[in-house]
């Protein structure tokens, strides 16, 4: 029998850890700087903001601190770079650090251009370097075991997926919502359908900048038919980060915002069809537990580029791969940027008079995109811009200075005030009124009958609905017909109401509650009803709050 000595003799060394320097250590990169650490590889922390090094210092002792870029390159100890830095440096960090002769993780996006990214690409495969893009999903035990569940027939086929990422949180002017918060569910969402879309298309809109997207929605079609939607904000009142993916035998609902085994729930619904008409069949959700497989994701994932350093192995998420995700980015950004153009150019004319169109008195300015279709009997206000395929019926009086977005429609009957803005793919029917200043946001709901049936006309029950003047209602709302919404209100992106909602008011939630109490500018109250940002301060009234 061979003795211990023996068989230790026989292990194969231990291989050696490679030292690893992190270049930005601000918002994010704090916590890269933690993890490495724990993992007892970090050497070097690279930042231009002294008070960060100075936290560095404090926090980790024996850790080496640099504002110099260039000592981090020249260090030959230092085998791999981590670059967490604003969005608009990765490229130019990442090709010096290939070109230093160093591995390199690089925080999502890739770059902002796709051809930067080939760059890259080409380089760290010339170089045989890891280029290791940071989409830190696809180390999370919750999308690892829905990959799994998925990869067994769990849910059938993948039909639709979409996912909601909003938050409140830190608002950048580097990048839109779109570069900074929608590569994440990008990433998985090619890598869940394993294919890549023939159709993309996205919408979005500005408020704290011109020029800067708040909000978008994109639209994914893929030659399979399987489509998907990403829904991205930072001005959300509270965070949500869901990612629901709908298949032919049940659906999986991941929300990163629940405790560990409330992330993951599996719904054995299903659509039966009776008679050529689709009934869901609804189950219990069913939670998917992960306590035994529970590990920090980020911490997996600096494990994983450690690993693929030591083992030369190409990373799930590669340079190739985040290259994929920067395709679908530039795409989207450019349906955004021609949509922008296009409101640019329309606004820099002399708005036309339709004065051809039936229905429509000669002499009126006002703009129609050529597919949108206006009926005999409407009047459009002077200033209001129409835009692509929206329908207005007969009866609708729309005000002044009104924009109408794209697939848009309006009416019988309905009155609209001046300076409104309706974003895409909204209806508005007969029953709902607007007054003047009103903001309907992208994809959110009016209904008009209460209970209805296919079979059963009931507009003849139809309950009316005002919004009230300067009120917002946000992005995949539900406004419940008969329910009125009060002067200068918000209501929060995916609310459903079912309750008149008073003046000021900030409602959220499902079904709808106040969550607070917003200034007419749009900024939030403070306990005292006073807005920071106008300084006005109002008094509780009987309608909701008024201005003292």
């Amino acid at each position: 029998m061979k003795n211990k000595k023996d068989l230790r003799s026989k292990r194969s060394p231990r291989t050696s850890q490679p030292k690893i320097a992190i270049v930005g250590a601000g918002y994010w990169g704090k916590n890269l700087v933690r993890n490495f650490h724990q993992l007892g590889v970090l050497k070097l922390v690279c930042d231009l903001d002294h008070s960060i090094l100075h936290q560095v210092q404090s926090d980790y002792t024996g850790i080496h601190t640099t504002d110099n870029i260039q000592s981090v390159l020249n260090d030959k100890n230092i085998k791999g770079i981590v670059i967490s830095t604003p969005a608009a440096s990765h490229y130019k960090l990442a090709k010096q650090a290939l070109l230093a002769d160093k591995h390199v993780f690089v925080e999502k996006p890739l770059s902002l251009r796709y051809a930067e990214g080939q760059d890259l690409v080409a380089l760290a495969n010339k170089t045989k370097k890891v280029l290791f893009v940071g989409h830190i999903l696809h180390y999370h035990p919750a999308v690892i075991r829905l990959k799994e569940m998925i990869h067994d027939g769990d849910i059938g086929r993948i039909q639709y997926i979409y996912s909601r990422r909003l938050s409140l949180g830190k608002i950048r002017r580097e990048e839109n919502i779109l570069w900074s918060f929608a590569p994440h569910d990008i990433s998985i969402i090619l890598c869940l359908i394993g294919e890549e879309p023939h159709y993309i298309d996205s919408v979005g809109s500005n408020f704290l900048h011109a020029r800067i997207a708040d909000v978008t929605m994109t639209n994914l079609k893929f030659p399979s038919g399987i489509g998907a939607h990403i829904f991205v904000s930072w001005l959300n009142p509270f965070k949500e980060q869901r990612l629901v993916i709908v298949g032919s035998q049940g659906m999986l609902v991941l929300d990163d915002t629940k405790p560990v085994d409330e992330k993951l729930v599996f719904f054995p619904h299903i659509i039966k069809w009776q008679d050529n008409i689709p009934i869901p069949e609804k189950a219990e959700g069913i939670p998917v537990s992960l306590q035994r497989v529970w590990k920090e994701p980020l911490k997996a994932e600096c494990k994983a580029f450690l690993d693929s350093i030591v083992t030369g192995s190409k990373p799930i998420t590669s340079g190739e791969e985040g290259l994929r995700v920067l395709r679908v980015l530039e795409m989207s950004q450019k349906a955004l940027q021609e949509k922008e153009n296009n409101n640019l150019l329309f606004s820099a004319q002399t708005v036309h008079t339709p004065s051809s169109l039936p229905g429509h008195a000669p002499n009126i300015p006002y703009y129609t995109h050529p597919t949108a279709f206006i009926e005999d009997g409407s009047r459009i206000g002077s200033g209001t811009k129409i835009w692509h395929f929206s329908h207005i019926l007969p009866g609708t009086d729309i005000g002044e200075n009104c924009n109408i977005g794209q697939n848009v429609v309006i009416g019988p009957d309905v009155k609209i005030g001046k300076n409104c803005k309706v974003q895409n793919n909204v209806s508005i029917y007969k029953g709902v009124t607007l007054e003047d200043g009103v903001f309907c946001g992208p994809s959110m709901v009016f209904t008009n009958v209460f209970n209805p049936r296919a079979e059963i006309r009931k507009m003849d029950e139809a309950r009316p609905t005002i919004v009230r003047q300067g009120a917002t209602i946000g992005a995949n709302a539900t406004i419940i017909c008969g329910n009125n919404i009060g002067r200068f209100a918000f209501v929060g992106a995916g609310a459903v109401v079912t309750k008149d909602v008073l003046d000021h008011s900030l409602v959220t939630g499902n079904p709808a509650r106040t969550a607070g109490w917003v200034c007419s500018c749009g900024e939030r109250l403070s306990d005292e009803l006073r807005c920071s940002s106008c300084n006005k301060k109002f008094t509780m009234g009987k309608d909701g709050l008024q201005e003292f």
